[in-house]
Formats: C-alpha cells, structure tokens, sequence
C-alpha cells in the first residue's frame, strides 16, 4: 500500500497515514522498527504494510514511496 503522512508524533510514535485511496492507517509505537526510518515528516510519501491489531489497519514495514504511485 501507499500513502501520505498525515500526522506524526516522534515522541509518541503515533500517527496517521492517509492511503491512495482516502482511508487512514494508524501508526502505533513500534510501527518505524525495523525500517530505514527514525522519523516522519507530515507530507511524506511512504510504501507500507498494513494489518488489523484490536479492530484497527496498523501501519509497518515502512519504505520509501514515490510520487505518482
């Protein structure tokens, strides 16, 4: 999946990815680990995982995106 940074908090680790297709993906503590990122910027375009953790779509496994995509 891709999506745009919607908002992100380093201290707390949480945030929200808005996908392609306008629904929204959580970011929770730990999301980041394992990735090339330590932190997100709101704007950024990224490629990524997604699966159900309590009811919720959780974002991890982050990579770069790209524009266009």
């Amino acid at each position: 999946m891709q999506g745009v940074v919607k908002v992100y908090d380093p201290d707390t680790g949480i945030g929200v990815i808005r996908r392609d297709d306008g629904d929204e993906v959580e970011l929770r503590p730990g999301s980041l680990e394992g990735s090339l990122f330590r932190m997100l910027r709101q704007g950024q375009r990224v490629v990524f995982d997604a699966t159900e953790v309590d009811g919720a779509l959780v974002a991890g496994n982050l990579r770069f995106g790209a524009d266009g995509r």
